[in-house]
């Protein structure tokens, strides 16, 4: 077979529709519940507090590797220099050196091969360390481990390609993950990145450009996404292989730059007839895309961990500026319009802990699904840290707008509140935007009434199939609804064991059976069209999300009460407050999920879309006009650029 590349497959994506798209990533979905899930049952109308109480916690064993290896890399922390990498836009080689003597690039690998065996947990606390230091450390080594190659051929991976890539990891061979494309970013039926199969068959042949390769600039290892035509030897399909990144034929051609995270090894990565051997293929043909969404189940901690941290920070920050900051007489804390961003911040800074801690722990202990609880936490953690850094820059005012820098040459304190702003703000963006996570989530949350009304949830169903269909969901929904109308929430007696805490215990029940009530609702007025309506899902997700917090919050609370009495008493009354606001935020979703602009804004985007308000644009200068195309294609046979990589050898 020709090693060039099909052009049909190449274009492959360029035309599929929106159905096709919409298969391909239900054939990846992983659709089977084998083990229980805490987050899937809430969106049910079952508060099951049995499967996060008590509260998880690693083994002695793990616990003791794990503390001792955080004691020695906050030591090794503490001589590095932030300010130095957001300067200089570079992680110091000195700082990757020290990381690896450190074994943290082997923090998930197991100690067979190489790697430190550390729990999720641990792994997370390590994050947040480093990415308290400077957020690219964090970007760095979450790519390298949690979507990188060692996860991957962790759990697809043979033996042999166990043996011959993870010890390399452990030892600091970075490594990146390779799925988006200039065109492709969420709809992965697009892409055109192809590996065409050598006559023999004991190689591909890749083609294609890969863009925002996090690690990509300076990687030795990468997981590449790329889609095999069928052939006779096999099936075709997105697949997943380990690239060794000096291979000949692979150029990087651009490091890119970003508002935050300044120190990252973002690129574009062209690959022009790179040949990769068939024993570095992840798995069978076609199971590509299953192997990036399993990865990234429990990869997307990584992002809670790190909103954590900042959260951490920025309670840090706000008590002592309030403190300090004296206006009209008194500490600026004691004003009611800043403490209440204060009790804002460190109610949530609590919360960013208890959901990660608690999503971390059940995926350690395994006897858990835990796809939406990553979802979710990864999701509203993102979504939380924002917000907490954006109050935090306002509780500063002036100097929270000002750059560390320019405050040090004042002679200030260097705290870079508006750099945290700048850097979290890709988390929502990241391993999946906000959009698409809340989509994703709302699939899982939706699917018992899809699997319930089969035909009947199907635009292309006849009359005849509608009818069948509706006789088969009447059964499920007289077994399911009767029970969302009555539960333990009702009774003021329930979850006593948690004191103050029980009342919002109770809110989460009943909430949870509500939120159940409404997606039914949802689905009987507008049946297939309700994967359509994307906003009331996000609300429905979102509500979740908030139930989620407010039971992570109150588990770990009683988790701290058992192990630390005195700061069990101080976790109570952040838990009590967080759910307090949490429950204000959950009752104005409930309303917006009926009373909103929602049909009046579909119709004004589409008149933007068709042009009607141009002349709304006018008089203003658009700095980006002929600078280029919205999304850069090379022409054909035009040769790569530079390779940018020569400048890290």
């Amino acid at each position: 077979m020709s090693t060039r590349t099909d052009p049909q497959v190449s274009a492959g994506g360029a035309n599929v529709s929106e159905r096709q798209a919409r298969e391909v990533a239900e054939q990846a979905r992983e659709t089977e519940w084998r083990r229980p899930s805490f987050a899937k049952n809430l969106y049910l109308g079952r508060f099951d507090l049995e499967l996060i109480h008590p509260h998880p916690v690693p083994t002695a064993e793990a616990e003791a590797a794990g503390e001792e290896f955080l004691v020695r890399l906050e030591e090794y922390a503490r001589t590095m220099d932030g300010a130095l990498i957001e300067r200089e836009s570079l992680i110091p080689d000195e700082y990757l050196a020290g990381l690896a003597q450190l074994g943290t690039f082997g923090m998930k690998i197991p100690k067979e091969y190489g790697g430190l065996g550390l729990s999720l947990l641990h792994y997370g606390r390590a994050l947040m360390l480093l990415g308290s230091v400077h957020p690219s450390l964090g970007a760095l080594l979450s790519a390298h481990q949690s979507i990188g190659v060692p996860e991957p051929v962790k759990v697809f991976g043979t033996e042999e390609q166990k043996q011959q890539f993870l010890p390399r990891c452990a030892a600091g061979a970075v490594s990146a993950f390779l799925l988006t494309e200039p065109d492709v970013g969420s709809d992965p039926a697009r892409l055109g990145t192809t590996a065409v199969p050598t006559e023999g068959g004991e190689a591909y042949v890749l083609n294609g450009t890969k863009l925002w390769t996090t690690n990509g600039v300076i990687a030795e290892l990468a997981v590449v996404m790329a889609k095999v035509p069928p052939h006779d030897g096999g099936p075709g399909g997105i697949s997943a292989f380990v690239v060794e990144a000096g291979a000949p034929g692979i150029t990087v051609e651009n490091r890119n730059a970003f508002m935050g995270l300044r120190g990252i090894e973002n690129g574009l990565t062209r690959f022009d007839n790179v040949r990769v051997p068939a024993a570095n293929r992840l798995g069978k043909e076609g199971q590509g895309l299953k192997i990036a969404l399993t990865t990234l189940n429990t990869g997307r901690l990584s992002i809670p961990a790190l909103c954590a941290a900042s959260g951490k920070w920025s309670l840090k920050i706000a008590r002592e500026w309030s403190n300090a900051r004296v206006q009209w007489g008194r500490p600026i804390g004691k004003h009611e319009a800043v403490s209440q961003k204060i009790a804002f911040i460190a109610a949530t800074a609590f919360a960013l802990e208890a959901v990660f801690e608690l999503s971390a722990s059940m995926a350690d202990a395994g006897a858990k699904d835990v796809r939406i609880e990553a979802a979710l936490a990864k999701l509203w953690s993102s979504e939380m840290a924002c917000r907490v850094a954006d109050e935090l820059v306002q509780l500063r005012g002036g100097r929270g707008y000002e750059t560390a820098a320019s405050l040090a040459a004042r002679g200030e304190r260097a705290v870079p509140a508006e750099q945290q702003l700048r850097d979290l703000r890709i988390n929502r963006i990241f391993e999946g935007s906000s959009e698409i996570m809340r989509l994703l989530i709302a699939r899982e949350a939706v699917d018992a009434h899809l699997s319930a009304a089969g035909d009947l949830a199907s635009a292309d169903a006849d009359l005849a199939a509608k009818a069948k269909a509706a006789v088969g969901a009447s059964g499920f929904y007289a077994r399911w609804l009767p029970g969302l109308f009555a539960g333990e929430g009702m009774n003021p007696a329930s979850y006593r064991d948690f004191g103050p805490l029980a009342a919002h215990l109770r809110f989460v029940e009943r909430s949870s059976r509500k939120l159940a009530r409404h997606t039914f609702a949802g689905m009987g007025r507008w049946q297939a069209r309700l994967e359509h309506r994307q906003v009331f899902l996000g609300r429905i997700v979102d509500i979740g999300a908030e139930l989620f917090a407010m039971a992570a919050c109150c588990s770990r609370a009683q988790l701290l009460r058992s192990q630390y009495p005195e700061q069990g008493k101080d976790a109570y009354q952040l838990a009590d407050a967080f759910c307090l606001q949490s429950r204000e935020r959950v009752r104005q979703l409930f309303t917006e999920l009926w009373r909103n602009s929602d049909a009046t804004d579909r119709r004004l985007a589409n008149r933007v879309l068709g042009g009607s308000y141009t002349w709304l644009e006018t008089g203003v200068v658009d700095p980006s006009e002929g600078t280029g195309p919205w999304i850069a294609e090379p022409a054909e046979g035009s040769s790569p650029k530079e390779d940018l990589r020569r400048r890290y050898r």
